[in-house]
């Protein structure tokens, strides 16, 4: 169904009446996304009875247990109904479970769930007048009257679901499980200190932001007349920000409990309603809590992509948010192993420092969308163009703010795999789950055309990165796996093109896992043990990263000629000495450093088609994304047909959301529309044909030459250009601060 289209909840009712189910989850799974709450709560008990119909009972019973926390009496009393009926109907599956458990998972001793053989016989062989009659239409059209009618009751605002979509059709091993295993002993002291220095550039960077607003506020206030600038914001906010960070790492359970439960329509997940998913994942929770004396609360947000994060200080403060996609899409083991993932951020302290990030991040977050939200409401142009430029300079911020965690972002998860798997002994399911994540996060941007704003803003939280998860899971239908990841474990310079990522490369991670797989003889969810050396010129990666070498090189020829100016001064040969006293001219040497770098790299980096027959169609996009030896400079011209996607408006105004559907994967687009008035995003949504150049770094992305409709409108993209002035800026403003003295 197109972003476009009207779906009617009369429709969806209807359907459901005629008992045509798939016909009536696929209507009412689109109005439940309705900003219409009244709407939202009459789909989601239509989806109830559509779920339980199909067998989906998980979806039926999670459904459930969020209506019954409805403000609406008859919506709360047809909830409770409906899961005593689905839990009765379900209790065969959960014993099941355990008796046929043939993984070699060894239960723990505090098992909710008991044996009850007359149970199992009741529900296996019903009598005439034992199966229950779930729901009927009747019911759902008086609850929709009392809905509909706000005199008696409203509707609770926070209940919105999302599609439960399926996963791409994908052959799983289901590799075993250890039954004994030996524990990985970790060294957490690197972490730890990673996490301290974490705090500190969080700490610094904020202060720099507030302090560069302070003086630009009283700048202001002193150019304007009949007003005097502010004396408070001359005091330095040194003191006063490193209390309120450390003020907010305490209060940030309880302040992320509200921000997330406002912006994310969070609510509790119920241990018997996680039971129904995995009951492996509640044994594993109570136990954590009995070894470490935790209080682990379990939360979930609407989201039909399946993420994973937590929040708190300790056990005790720990809360583990899932989506409602991660539960539908991942089996029992799965979904424990993604648990265990998130308890080992408790275990390693790593969540006090993340949680305060989340803590900064997400007010920053929703202030930029708010600000995209009303230009878009705006028609006037130059209006809309302010709300362009401070919505882009908050989004900056964020990212700034956001960046401050990366390379905590990035250790810390190695940490937690360790830990999951010395918690479970199974590192085939955790291979699995991490998988799956990245095929359902590309499912769900293909399913709604666009990013969703939810899992950019918590993004760097997440068990798996959202950017390595377009091309990887989107490609993992038509390529197996080992293909794909090869690049991940392979590349000699992997690690250092990983700097800028929030997350550490998906393939490396898997492959450490699946060497404790072999290390236990068991057999492995994937076949990448054979590591072989690959040959990336030097040349190649020193161009690549040339505007950055140029840093140090112009720092150390800073250091250079001042030595050579103080010699000279010394023997009363050349008298600079007055110009060049201050060392502030070494940074005019770093900006010349960096320009050089630049414009030695930019002829390599935007390199002209010389032939056509040497241009890469849609059917090469396979073989050129999963080549180990290619590194972003080493690009590939293409032209590549496909879909465009992305968010349409002032929130995409850096062309940040540009993604190209193509037949077989999803990829990322770069694209620099400064000095146009056409934009690519006015086509989101259209076919496309993109020129441009391929580059298979950490995240593959594509860099547009020029962008083509079927209409036949063209969008040139100016990133070599502007590549130019801005080397060209750097060059002048070096030499100015040289010659200045």
């Amino acid at each position: 169904m197109t972003r476009d289209s009207k779906p009617s909840l009369e429709a969806g009712l209807a359907a459901l009446k005629s008992e045509d189910w798939e016909t009536a989850k696929a209507i009412l799974e689109s109005v439940a996304v309705s900003d219409n709450p009244a709407r939202a709560v009459q789909a989601q008990i239509g989806l109830v009875v559509a779920y339980a119909k199909t067998g989906d009972i998980a979806g039926a019973m999670t459904l459930s247990e969020i209506l019954a926390q409805s403000n609406n009496p008859q919506v709360q009393e047809w909830a409770n109904r409906s899961l005593e009926e689905l839990l009765k109907r379900n209790r065969i599956d959960i014993n099941a479970r355990i008796q046929e458990d043939a993984t070699g998972f060894v239960p723990f001793d505090d098992s909710p769930i008991q044996q009850n053989q007359e149970a199992i016989e009741t529900l296996l062989h019903p009598k005439d007048g034992d199966k229950p009659e779930l729901l009927n239409i009747n019911e759902i059209n008086e609850i929709n009257e009392s809905i509909n009618n706000p005199q008696d009751s409203q509707p609770n605002s926070n209940l919105v679901l999302i599609k439960s979509n399926k996963l791409p059709t994908i052959h799983w091993r289901c590799s075993e499980r250890a039954k004994t295993w030996q524990e990985q002993k970790l060294n957490l002291t690197p972490l730890r200190l990673l996490t301290v220095g974490t705090f500190v550039a969080l700490f610094w960077v904020v202060r720099i932001i507030i302090v560069f607003l302070m003086s630009s506020i009283n700048n202001i206030l002193v150019w304007l007349p009949f007003v005097e600038p502010i004396q408070l914001l001359y005091q330095d906010p040194t003191i006063f920000l490193l209390v309120l960070l450390l003020l907010l790492t305490g209060l940030s359970p309880w302040l992320l409990d509200q921000w997330l439960s406002i912006f994310y329509n969070m609510q509790r997940l119920e241990t018997t309603a996680l039971d129904l998913h995995s009951t492996e994942a509640v044994r594993l929770l109570k136990r954590f809590d009995k070894l470490f004396r935790g209080k682990t609360q379990t939360k979930i947000i609407q989201i039909a992509a399946p993420i994973a994060f937590t929040y708190g200080h300790i056990a005790l403060t720990t809360r583990i948010v899932v989506s409602q996609g991660l539960l539908q899409q991942l089996t029992d083991d799965e979904i424990a192993a993604v648990y265990a993932l998130q308890l080992g951020h408790v275990r390693n302290w790593d969540v006090s420092v993340m949680s305060l990030v989340s803590v900064v991040t997400i007010p920053i977050y929703k202030l930029y969308q708010q600000i995209s939200t009303w230009g878009d409401r705006t028609s006037a142009a130059f209006i809309r163009y302010i709300y362009i430029v401070v919505s882009s300079l908050i989004y900056g911020i964020w990212c700034l703010c956001s960046g401050c965690a990366i390379a905590l972002s990035q250790v810390r998860l190695y940490y937690a795999d360790c830990f999951a798997t010395n918690l479970t002994g199974n590192p085939n399911g955790i291979t699995r789950a991490l998988l799956k994540i990245s095929v359902g996060i590309a499912n769900d941007i293909q399913k709604q055309e666009q990013t969703n704003w939810r899992l950019e803003s918590l993004n760097i939280s997440f068990p798996v990165g959202l950017k390595q998860s377009i091309t990887l899971g989107s490609l993992a239908p038509h390529i197996n796996f080992e293909s794909i990841m090869m690049w991940d474990y392979l590349n000699p310079y992997r690690y250092w093109l990983t700097i800028n990522n929030t997350h550490p490369l998906i393939g490396d991670r898997i492959q450490r896992l699946l060497a404790v797989a072999r290390s236990g003889r068991l057999n492995c969810e994937l076949d990448i043990d054979k590591v072989r050396a690959i040959k990336v010129r030097k040349q190649l990666f020193g161009l690549q990263i040339a505007p950055w070498l140029g840093i140090p090189t112009g720092l150390a020829f800073a250091f250079l000629i001042g030595l050579v100016w103080q010699t000279l001064y010394a023997f009363k040969i050349l008298n600079l000495k007055w110009i060049y006293d201050d060392w502030r001219f070494a940074i005019g040497c770093i900006a010349i450093g960096f320009s050089i770098g630049t414009l030695v790299r930019l002829n390599v980096y935007f390199p002209e088609l010389k032939s056509t027959s040497a241009l890469q169609t849609n059917e090469h996009l396979p073989t050129l994304l999963t080549n180990p030896a290619a590194i972003g400079i080493d690009s590939s011209f293409v032209s590549l047909s496909g879909k465009l996607l992305g968010r349409q408006g002032v929130s995409n105004s850096l062309g940040q959301d540009l993604i190209l559907q193509t037949n077989t994967a999803l990829i990322k687009m770069h694209h620099v529309s400064f000095g146009q008035r056409v934009n690519p995003q006015n086509f989101i949504g259209r076919q496309v044909t993109v020129m441009g150049w391929l580059r298979r770094d950490a995240t593959p992305w594509l860099d547009i030459q020029s962008l083509k409709t079927q209409t036949g409108k063209t969008i040139n993209s100016t990133h070599p250009i502007w590549s130019t002035v801005v080397a060209v800026a750097f060059q002048a403003w070096g030499a100015y601060i040289l010659l200045k003295g």
